[in-house]
């Protein structure tokens, strides 16, 4: 229980043929709703942690050992990984501190170029024990959603994986980044071949915007690791909208900030219930 190595999670989805919900962490009361998430189903979660984050909270250190200390703190196994991170050095950062796992993100790179950074970076991370995951085939949006040919092409994966020695791949397959409505069409086909093409495990970036039923069949066609950060971003800032709304008067932010958190406990771990068992519920199954 309570932290946990990201491999340990990433091995037993696998293995399983089933998905592993990561989920984004903004501040503090997202870290504890995502934990309390979790409790309620009585599921593992990988808490991630992008380079954005560690910007808005004026470093990565900060809001770490805030992470990682509620993670071991928790009744079910929890893991923290850093997400998206282009800056090679905070990679390196986010190991030191005690990450289970990093994404160290070089897609803005020409293919030789990522897979030199890349191969370095997934070195560092190896030899102090660290899982890694990687990027090819930019995922859609910030700049340029659904662009056509943006599609992971399996032969170049394969070869992208041997070079660097990374241990799960985030792949290019019809998602976007920041979609507020749930209406991207993944290309099954493609995430099949991917999954025959390598041995690491594929992650889908850009998951808020793919409905219950295109995750579903996603992890069915291979996916492992579903990332999630808009939609449940969403509940959180309903909830306090909807708390002020009711209490315009209120000053003390704990109260609102609260609102917000347990608006986003019962969505994270219907999530978490949706991908371990890759099984439509109903809402009295949820």
């Amino acid at each position: 229980m309570a932290l946990t190595p990201t491999r340990d999670l990433m091995d037993a989805a696998a293995a399983a043929g089933t998905g592993q919900g990561a989920f984004n962490v903004i501040h503090l009361e997202t870290v504890e709703a995502l934990i309390a998430g979790a409790e309620a189903a009585g599921l593992p979660v990988i808490l991630q942690i992008s380079e954005n984050c560690a910007k808005y909270h004026g470093g990565l250190e900060p809001v770490a050992l805030a992470t990682l200390a509620a993670a071991r703190k928790a009744t079910v196994p929890v893991a923290v990984h850093l997400d998206h991170a282009e800056d090679e050095a905070l990679a390196c950062q986010a190991v030191d501190l005690g990450f289970g796992s990093i994404m160290y993100d070089g897609a803005h790179f020409e293919y030789e170029q990522n897979v030199e950074v890349t191969a370095r970076v997934a070195a560092y991370a190896h030899d102090r024990g660290v899982y890694i995951e990687a990027e090819l085939g930019k995922v859609g949006g910030k700049d340029g959603a659904h662009a056509p040919g943006v599609l992971t092409d399996p032969l170049e994966a394969a070869a992208f994986v041997a070079a660097t020695g990374v241990d799960a791949l985030a792949v290019a397959v019809g998602s976007s980044h920041a979609m507020t409505e749930r209406s991207a069409a993944l290309n099954l086909e493609r995430i099949a071949a991917l999954k025959a093409a390598l041995e690491v495990p594929l992650v889908l970036h850009g998951s808020s915007g793919v409905s219950d039923e295109n995750i579903v069949a996603a992890i069915a066609a291979g996916m492992t690791k579903i990332n999630v950060s808009t939609h449940l971003n969403g509940f959180f800032t309903r909830g306090v909208r909807e708390y002020l709304d009711a209490n315009p008067s209120v000053v003390d932010s704990r109260k609102y900030l609260s609102a917000g958190r347990d608006a986003l406990v019962p969505e994270v771990a219907r999530l978490l219930q949706l991908f371990a068992t890759a099984t439509i519920l109903s809402p009295l199954e949820a």
